[in-house]
């Protein structure tokens, strides 16, 4: 088990910075050398630094999994082109559609996307083509920005403290997964926003407190 708290560039919100699967992670180009050392020892996954139209919030814009990885509309040619580079085994694609914010929209792992109902059926097709998934539409305690208020691994998932027992069954059911509720960050309910993790550890904003974090721990599987 690998656990570790953490900012990148300042910001506490790591789960904006960067998006972890079982296979390697995205980091936006602005974090350090160090920084992207210290998430790749707690994920024992490689780095693939990328930016989004100039961005470095990679973990609000792009979505992935072992399989394949979603990039919003609005990405240069020479940003898509560097991920397809570097992971030549995944699927890249854009995806054009309203809602940009693919990884706040969208929680997926390798088996299963959970995704904001307002998609419509040719954008689910996307996403179940490119991530290799099946795709169920909900929202979770009234968000339908399902990845920003969850963390979803192939070994566990963490739901957010709004959500009810009966939503915390259905979810478990859906993914196969044990699940725990939680915050972070001291009292956010967008935990997806305020951790990376995947099925090897997980990394919290460091202004998370430890009975938060034994709470994500525990729901991943960790």
């Amino acid at each position: 088990m690998a656990v570790d708290r953490t900012s990148i560039l300042g910001n506490d919100y790591i789960g904006a910075l960067a998006t972890a699967t079982d296979a390697f992670f995205l980091l936006g180009k602005g974090a350090s050398e160090d920084e992207q050392r210290s998430i790749a020892k707690t994920l024992g996954v490689e780095c693939v630094r990328a930016s989004v139209a100039g961005s470095n919030l990679i973990g609000i814009y792009t979505v992935a999994n072992s399989k394949g990885v979603l990039l919003p509309y609005g990405t240069e040619d020479n940003e898509l082109e560097a991920v397809r580079k570097a992971l030549p085994g995944a699927r890249v694609e854009i995806f054009k559609t309203e809602y940009n914010a693919l990884k706040n929209n969208i929680l997926a792992n390798d088996s299963i996307a959970v995704i904001n109902p307002d998609y419509g059926r040719e954008e689910e097709s996307v996403i179940a083509r490119v991530l290799g998934v099946r795709t169920v539409r909900a929202s979770i305690a009234g968000f339908r920005t399902v990845g920003a208020t969850n963390i979803l691994t192939n070994k566990g998932m963490v739901v957010n403290n709004r959500a009810s027992e009966d939503e915390k069954r259905g979810l478990e059911a859906l993914t196969g997964t044990g699940s725990e509720q939680s915050t972070a960050n001291l009292g956010s309910v967008y935990v997806g926003l305020c951790a990376i993790a995947n099925s090897n550890g997980v990394i919290a904003g460091s202004e998370t407190t430890g009975f938060e974090l034994a709470h994500i721990v525990e729901g991943l599987g960790l």
